[in-house]
């Protein structure tokens, strides 16, 4: 397989076990160059890949000494790969959720549309927990209230291909999106730069424990996190108001 150069997969890892190991073989037979961040594991899976990638030439790991956040680990991939000559770079979960064979679908997409992000939009299955499903009914509302209905499909679904230079921009200019707020926000911040969403549909499969599922959600601290977050793009409406109308209005 020739490697790409202007895409990069990008996988942030946070104690996923072994799940990780057929994580990586799976995108690696799908596209290369993958790189995975491990952001502060202490579950011997840093070690793992490490290992892995000694034998694989388009497998990058990269370390952060302590966790961080998934939006942390995303961004210091996204530096990385513009230090490479990146220009747009996908997102998958560590532990297998994403549909591994339709990595080429969602590049080629971005290859198609290089000035749009590729929003993946899930299909469940029966193993979705029911609660999850329409909760995130009340985020897919507020985020596409923020962005005036420019048609983000899913805020939170992480499987995604972003132009890297103008999230990257954005990421560096605030001091959020770097934890479990960073799927919406950058959605929503994305849509306000005119950066326009194509959804495409995905299959997500949950794990359960004894498939060696595992979440790091934690309920008060992150529903925290969540709520200021949304607070503060209601507010970010309010100021580009006049800008959104006058966009959605002259398209």
């Amino acid at each position: 397989m020739t490697p790409s150069t202007s895409h990069v997969l990008l996988i942030p890892s946070y104690n996923p076990g072994n799940l990780i190991v057929n994580t990586v073989q799976d995108a690696l037979a799908q596209w290369q160059p993958v790189w995975v961040v491990c952001d502060g594991s202490t579950d011997g899976s840093t070690a793992i890949l490490q290992k892995m990638s000694e034998n694989v030439s388009n497998l990058r790991v990269i370390v952060l000494s302590s966790n961080q956040g998934k939006g942390a680990a995303v961004m210091e991939g996204l530096r990385q790969a513009v230090e490479s000559g990146f220009t747009h770079a996908l997102t998958m979960d560590a532990d297998g959720q994403h549909p591994a064979y339709l990595i080429p679908h969602f590049m080629n997409s971005s290859k198609d549309h290089p000035d749009s992000m590729i929003l993946g939009r899930p299909v469940f299955d029966d193993s979705a927990p029911q609660l999850r499903v329409q909760g995130r009914k009340i985020s897919n509302f507020l985020a596409n209230l923020d962005t005036l209905w420019m048609g983000i499909g899913d805020c939170l679904y992480g499987f995604r291909v972003y132009p890297i230079a103008p999230l990257l921009h954005i990421m560096q200019k605030h001091r959020f999106m770097r934890r479990f707020d960073f799927d919406i926000e950058a959605a929503v911040r994305l849509c306000w730069k005119n950066i326009r969403p194509i959804n495409v549909d995905a299959p997500v499969k949950y794990l359960n424990a004894n498939e060696g599922g595992v979440s790091h959600f934690n309920y008060w601290r992150d529903n925290a996190l969540l709520t200021w977050m949304h607070i503060r793009l209601i507010a970010g409406l309010m100021v580009r108001l006049p800008l959104l109308v006058w966009r959605k209005f002259n398209f």
